[in-house]
């Protein structure tokens, strides 16, 4: 309804029109960049005092804290959830504490921790643990040479947090990309969105748990992936055994520039050198394969379908307001 609308309407006609506006709006629930303008002006720069000495420190701080943003917003929201310690003697267990959750990396949890501590120092009781999480995840985008992009803010902290909701919620390493792109729909996410958020994995590192049957059993053939390059099946095969072997061992998902944040996942896609299957399904299913071939062709397109992705991501099912949120100073601990 528009405002000129108004003019001709009712008074009692323009109040119910108003309440219903104000009830149903999605005004009510965006964020903004400027959210802590007033109440803590210096936010940004607190976080980044601690990305920065984290990703000089340990760079896999990085990946663990972008992935550990994904794996929130996809359970539940982005309200910090994730964050939240599993209580002892409770019936269920936390999110963080889900099996699909367990090789998220402790460098993550720990950024936020000490960014939130410094935060609190500053701004008592005003900062959400989700908009710390959303901001050190662009912040180590930014330090590994990707985009550094405004992040909104505004996110209150969930009071839920189920490890039974995990696995439905979360995109496993053999997902076929109608299962890729069924699960992202369901959060808002379109296809593109999907191809442009997978180009997280320009950086970061999985466990060959999740990529082993495509060394040694592609399918129960006893034969390798035949869309993985036998160069990458034969050095994989160096680190990580059929069976057995160190469950620690990691590979990068992108061979030729693991540390930096640029466009090579794409192009490693069209050589048959993608990690998991399901990214490397991204270059062969037709429904995507031009989308990788675009983003391999230029950095820059990527980056900013990256930022307008990550916008959208960051916003899936914002908690806001006492009700149904809180603003948590020890994001590990509910209420």
């Amino acid at each position: 309804m528009s405002v000129l609308c108004f003019a001709s309407t009712s008074f009692s006609v323009l109040l119910i029109s108003l309440s219903v506006f104000f009830r149903t709006s999605s005004c009510l629930a965006i964020l903004s960049v400027d959210y802590y303008a007033k109440s803590c002006p210096q936010l940004e720069q607190l976080v980044g005092s601690v990305t920065s000495q984290q990703f000089k420190e340990s760079p896999v701080s990085g990946p663990a804290t972008i992935r550990l943003l994904f794996h929130d917003c996809f359970v539940e929201g982005c309200d910090a959830s994730i964050l939240i310690a599993s209580k002892p003697g409770s019936k269920e267990l936390a999110e963080k504490d889900a099996e699909d959750n367990k090789d998220l990396r402790v460098e993550g949890f720990e950024t936020v921790r000490k960014a939130k501590e410094i935060v609190e120092k500053k701004c008592p009781g005003i900062v959400s643990c989700a908009d710390i999480l959303a901001i050190a995840a662009r912040d180590y985008v930014h330090l590994a040479g990707g985009p550094y992009y405004q992040v909104k803010k505004g996110r209150w902290d969930g009071k839920i947090s189920k490890a039974s909701r995990v696995a439905p919620n979360i995109p496993r390493a053999n997902f076929t990309v109608d299962q890729l792109i069924k699960l992202f729909n369901s959060k808002g996410l379109a296809t593109q969105d999907m191809v442009t958020l997978s180009g997280a994995h320009t950086i970061g590192f999985a466990h060959c748990n999740h990529f082993v049957t495509r060394l040694y059993n592609f399918k129960g053939t006893d034969q390798p992936d035949p869309d993985m390059d036998p160069k990458l099946v034969h050095a994989l095969r160096l680190y990580c055994p059929n069976s057995g072997g160190n469950s620690d061992i990691v590979a990068p998902f992108d061979a030729t520039t693991p540390f930096v944040f640029d466009h090579a996942y794409y192009s490693n896609l069209q050589k048959k050198m993608g990690l998991l299957g399901s990214d490397q399904g991204l270059a062969l299913d037709p429904r995507t394969k031009a989308m990788v071939v675009d983003l391999a062709k230029d950095k820059q397109r990527f980056f900013q379908a990256f930022v307008a992705a990550m916008d959208k991501l960051s916003s899936i099912k914002v908690v806001r307001g006492r009700k149904h949120g809180e603003k948590r100073r020890d994001c590990s601990v509910q209420g």
